[in-house]
């Protein structure tokens, strides 16, 4: 069963299937403020809910997302129907968190997709730099956008510039952001500032991927 929402904007030039965080699913804030971002760049924007977090919605009761495996599966079951149920547009994937790291393991995978982008990429749990997610990433083909705040306790700048990732990836860092791109008062930037710069970043992207 899907729970998909299609943001089409006006005369989009290209759709990216944007997957949602462990935490959080399609409805929450920081999702729909993206939406609303790429929609006014010309991206359709596809939101849809893991299994476990349908679950979540349907009982109110929390719990943790299902295994790698079953959210691959259904990642690659939104794109098919995506592509066989819309209009034909160049296709990207991408996420927040762990749905940015499940796009990073399937995108090599579906000839369809051009590239991804990924918000705050989990790089390793909070507290446990010797634990990376990085692996896959060394050698990925397809071209790839990371926007990641500096002070991500996923993976700050410094120790993201320290891995050795596919000279197909491109990290951007934004100033003082946190794991959702926030940065603190004393910064002089505001979280919108940074969800528009992320935007305006995976804009380029894809029109320079297309």
């Amino acid at each position: 069963m899907f729970d998909i929402e299609v943001h089409s904007g006006s005369n989009p030039v290209a759709r990216l299937i944007l997957a949602h965080g462990a935490g959080a699913g399609k409805e929450h804030e920081f999702m729909q403020t993206v939406v609303q971002a790429l929609n006014a760049l010309s991206i359709e924007v596809v939101l849809f809910n893991f299994p476990y977090m349908q679950v979540i919605k349907e009982t109110g009761k929390r719990r943790p997302p299902d295994k790698a495996e079953k959210l691959l599966a259904h990642f690659s079951e939104v794109i098919d129907h995506v592509s066989q149920s819309r209009q034909s547009l160049p296709t990207f994937i991408g996420g927040k968190s762990m749905g940015g790291r499940m796009a990073t393991m399937l995108i090599d995978n579906i000839e369809s997709v051009k590239g991804a982008t990924i918000l705050g990429y989990p790089f390793h749990p909070p507290g446990k730099p010797e634990k990376t997610r990085t692996e896959h990433l060394e050698t990925i083909t397809k071209p790839i956008l990371i926007v990641q705040g500096e002070r991500d306790t996923f993976g700050t700048q410094n120790e993201v510039e320290a891995y050795t990732l596919s000279s197909s990836i491109h990290c951007e860092f934004l100033v003082d952001g946190d794991h959702s791109l926030k940065p603190r008062k004393a910064s002089g930037k505001t979280h919108q500032e940074h969800i528009e710069r992320a935007s305006t970043l995976i804009e380029a992207f894809i029109k320079n991927t297309i």
